[in-house]
């Protein structure tokens, strides 16, 4: 019997379950405290930087949102935008004009993007760099531009009078189709870019596999490179959604006061009307809004990466 308690002991020592447990050598403990220490020193500058640029301004923003002109709390900022139906008719054409011109950009960009891939590297590259280029122009000379485009007298609306769809005094200025025609045209190229970066990746032999197989060039396009740029679209989309909903030169200068947008009105209310608590409010309730659309692309992403 004392023999068969000695070798049990003698088992539950071995195994570390008995007595004193097994710890690890100092030099691999030392080894990991320096790698959380040398960690902590590398993403310091980079945490300091998003603390003081992003989270202290959006807990500034949050806290004039909820404060009242005698520095108590209160909800009327919200209350009075969202019991306005002038003010849910701006959010409503915010979100409506910046998913159009997600999927306008989307349309154009990914058969670009497709386009750019599959040509030779010279001609390649001078295509993006016609894609990049408007991009070293300012959004506003741009702006400008399409404004002597698309207003009364401008090559567009005389090239539509000429071949007799409009009247004579047709302008296209102070509306939606403006405000789609100029931000399409100032974010296509994140949208391209975007997708030609997932593009450029895509295996040539599965598209002449496909078309080995009998597919035809658009069942090819469908079936085999558009689940594949997918990535490339929704991160694009992520993109150009983001910035256009918060776009306010453009949509104020093509649309004009008869088609404000968020952003228009969260300028007017700090800048003309000096209405800080409720330019905070508009702005808690675009990013709360923001977040909300981009809620299934988070999730989309989230699930093909795992």
């Amino acid at each position: 019997m004392q023999s068969n308690v000695a070798r049990r002991v003698s088992s539950s020592t071995d195994t570390g379950v008995v007595g004193t447990p097994t710890l690890p050598p100092q030099g691999v403990s030392t080894r990991v405290l320096g790698g959380i220490a040398e960690d902590a020193t590398l993403s310091a500058p980079g945490v300091f930087l998003i603390v003081l640029a992003f989270i202290l301004p959006i807990g500034q923003m949050l806290l004039l949102s909820i404060e009242n002109a005698g520095g108590g709390l209160t909800s009327e900022h919200f209350t009075r935008f969202l019991g306005d139906s002038y003010y849910l008719g701006i959010v409503w054409r915010t979100l409506r004009l910046s998913l159009l011109i997600t999927v306008i950009a989307a349309a154009i960009g990914f058969p670009l993007a497709y386009v750019m891939a599959h040509v030779g590297p010279r001609l390649r590259l001078w295509l993006i760099v016609l894609v990049i280029l408007p991009l070293m122009t300012s959004v506003v000379v741009r702006t400008f531009g399409w404004m002597v485009l698309l207003g009364r007298g401008g090559l567009v609306p005389f090239t539509l009078w000429k071949l007799g769809f409009v009247n004579r005094n047709f302008t296209l200025m102070q509306t939606e189709s403006a405000i789609v025609i100029g931000m399409v045209q100032v974010l296509l190229p994140f949208m391209t870019l975007s997708v030609l970066g997932v593009v450029m990746k895509i295996d040539r032999r599965l598209e002449e596999a496909a078309r080995t197989m009998g597919a035809s060039f658009l069942a090819t396009l469908r079936t085999v490179v558009l689940p594949l740029a997918m990535p490339g679209i929704v991160a694009g989309s992520l993109l150009v959604f983001t910035l256009s909903v918060s776009s306010f030169i453009t949509p104020s200068l093509l649309g004009g006061v008869r088609l404000p947008v968020v952003a228009g009105s969260i300028y007017e209310a700090a800048t003309k009307t000096l209405e800080w608590n409720f330019a905070a409010a508009q702005s808690v309730i675009l990013l709360i809004g923001v977040f909300l659309v981009l809620l299934p692309y988070l999730k989309l992403t989230g699930r093909r990466h795992g």
